[in-house]
């Protein structure tokens, strides 16, 4: 195994070794619960589904962790204007969330905590750094970080203490000079929050500090310490993570005595018109609303084909081009199962994928290269069955299916079957599929003839075809 990945701490290609020989730890961030997800918060759950799917080929273990950030400003705000309970709010939204991962076909985690309910470790957590002289309690309910204490501080993004912003409190205006003045350095961050005017009593816990609730990051570090340990191989998330929250957590568990993460992986964004994807600019596009006009699969074939580290932008024509790429590959699979029989579900888990694929997988999950050598495969396949070598067919649809399965992506998985209601489309490509299989055997025997003759009847049923290097494809006249 030499499974290459780029550690954004260290800025370099790195050999995976992981800390317990034979099983692969990680922690994902996860979802801050306030509303609906835009296909921006999927991104990193899909491209970690991928990781974690390509390690267990490799026959190692994987514990993935996957938090809930089930209360923070935001949710409290939006919950106080909806009229309901901060909590009945967050639950509402971490299922949407789970909704929108089981559709992309994200595994779901090994682990998924949620903050609220790790209060005993945070506090445990704060004592800690209290007692090495790293954190300090101001007024009632009010614990703060000591940055200055911790020279390596800003170490995860490579910045000098001067350099770095001042991290937003949360509070009003009116407020931010009170809570100023308790910092004995503005880059101080809070590790507990007194509850603020009229926010309710049951998003506040006793401490020995006083009434409040964790600050953000604190949630973080003390559920990754109570799942993996005090080390652990790979910490990820999305890249607007780095700063302040990933730079923050690694300092408050290192100086509580934590080896913590050895390596960190961040997510690109998803970008329209080259700004990162957000609720705020009102330029989110909603999962849910995605999914109703598009298959789940092509939406998540959209989210895998770029490489992880690459921004991704979405245009109007992203999810057209992942759309076709995905009618080939399900067209090919189709095919090739009526030919030469239904392959066994063990047996493409367990068939080795081709070298190419695997190195480009090792190599920092190389997606664009990965999914050259599937549809180098897909050709191949389509040309066994163009030319009735039934042998050839089926080593080649192994191979895909095998690839795609790492991907996540495998048409015959029921993750991907048609729902009831698109029996009809079901229907009706079968018998465009076997009236374009027919024009590719009378072009085979050079009928040209019958093959204008089988175009020119589809064209008449109002299907348009379209011929590539990778074989014909159709879709509905004005579509």
């Amino acid at each position: 195994m030499n499974i290459r990945l780029y550690d954004t701490a260290t800025r370099e290609m790195r050999d995976l070794h992981p800390v317990n020989p034979g099983e692969v730890s990680i922690y994902l961030c996860g979802a801050t619960v306030q509303s609906a997800p835009h296909v921006g918060h999927l991104r990193p759950a899909v491209a970690f589904d991928v990781l974690r799917r390509w390690l267990v080929r490799q026959g190692l273990k994987v514990t993935m962790i996957r938090n809930v950030t089930d209360i923070d400003d935001k949710i409290l705000a939006k919950a106080a204007a909806a009229g309901v309970e901060w909590w009945a709010h967050a639950a509402t939204f971490e299922r949407v969330f789970t909704r929108a991962y089981d559709a992309l076909g994200v595994l779901p985690p090994t682990y998924e905590p949620r903050a609220t309910g790790h209060i005993p470790e945070m506090i445990a957590l704060i004592q800690d750094l209290i007692d090495a002289g790293h954190a300090y309690a101001t007024t009632e309910g009010n614990v703060w970080f000591d940055v200055r204490s911790w020279p390596a501080y800003g170490e995860l993004t490579r910045q000098k203490l001067e350099d770095l912003g001042i991290e937003d409190d949360g509070v009003a205006p009116s407020e931010a000079d009170a809570v100023a003045a308790q910092k004995r350095d503005p880059h101080d961050f809070a590790l507990w929050k007194a509850p603020r005017p009229g926010e309710p009593e049951t998003a506040s816990w006793d401490t020995p500090w006083g009434r409040g609730r964790p600050g953000w990051h604190l949630e973080c570090s003390a559920m990754a310490h109570r799942y993996l340990g005090a080390d652990f191989d790979i910490h990820g998330g999305g890249l607007d993570l780095r700063f302040p929250h990933h730079e923050n957590e690694q300092a408050q568990s290192r100086a509580a005595g934590d080896g913590f993460a050895r390596s960190w992986m961040h997510v690109a964004w998803v970008t329209q018109r080259g700004t990162k994807m957000s609720k705020s600019l009102g330029n989110g596009l909603l999962v849910s609303e995605l999914l109703e006009r598009t298959p789940a699969a092509v939406v998540r074939y959209a989210l895998v084909s770029v490489q992880y580290r690459s921004m991704l932008e979405w245009t109007p024509d992203t999810l057209d081009e992942a759309h076709a790429a995905w009618d080939r590959l399900s067209g090919f699979v189709t095919r090739a199962t009526e030919v030469v029989g239904t392959v066994p579900a063990d047996e493409v888990a367990k068939a080795d994928v081709p070298e190419d694929f695997a190195a480009a997988m090792n190599d920092d999950l190389n997606a664009p290269a990965a999914f050259a050598v599937v549809h180098e495969h897909l050709r191949a396949g389509n040309s066994a069955l163009a030319s009735g070598d039934g042998d050839a067919a089926r080593t080649e649809l192994v191979a895909v299916r095998a690839m795609l399965d790492v991907l996540g992506l495998d048409p015959v998985d029921p993750q991907w079957a048609a729902p009831a209601g698109d029996r009809h489309a079901a229907a009706l490509d079968a018998l465009v599929t076997a009236e374009l299989e027919a024009r590719v055997a009378a072009r085979g025997a050079k009928d040209w003839a019958t093959a204008d003759a089988i175009r020119d009847r589809l064209t008449a049923a109002g299907i348009e075809v379209q011929d590539s290097a990778d074989g014909a494809r159709w879709a509905l006249a004005g579509s």
